[in-house]
């Protein structure tokens, strides 16, 4: 059983950044991919960016690439979204996904296929 826990959503003018955190706690993570997917009003939740058990592979939407960077850091159990240039269609709540490591990271985030998840948080992009 893993735990997720979201933090460092809000509200930022577009252009502005924001850095997601996502504390993970449970057993055997170095065995699970995670992942940041979001979900904007009256939309799909979609996959944001995924990064293997390792960090020996990523994923990103063609949506952000180029201005999100997904990192993660096993050691402290944490798994980071960096955004920069944010634009107004970016708002939506961001989710913090983990999976086991028996799927690639692109369809991990292509298909959701996720085990577990976070509660959520709220990123707004709004002048």
């Amino acid at each position: 059983q893993l735990q997720l826990v979201e933090s460092g959503g809000g509200l930022v003018q577009p252009g502005g950044s924001l850095r997601l955190s996502c504390a993970t706690s449970g057993f055997g993570l170095n065995d699970y991919h995670q992942g940041w997917f979001r979900q904007a009003p009256g939309k799909e939740r979609e996959g944001v960016s995924c990064i293997g058990s390792s960090a020996g592979s990523t994923y990103y939407a063609d949506s952000v690439k180029g201005r999100f960077t997904i990192s993660r850091d096993n050691a402290k159990n944490t798994v980071t979204l960096q955004m920069n240039s944010l634009r107004p269609e970016d708002t939506g709540v961001y989710y913090c996904a983990a999976t086991f490591k028996f799927t690639s990271v692109q369809n991990m985030c292509l298909t959701r296929t996720v085990g577990y998840w976070g509660q959520g948080t709220q990123v707004t992009v709004s002048s």
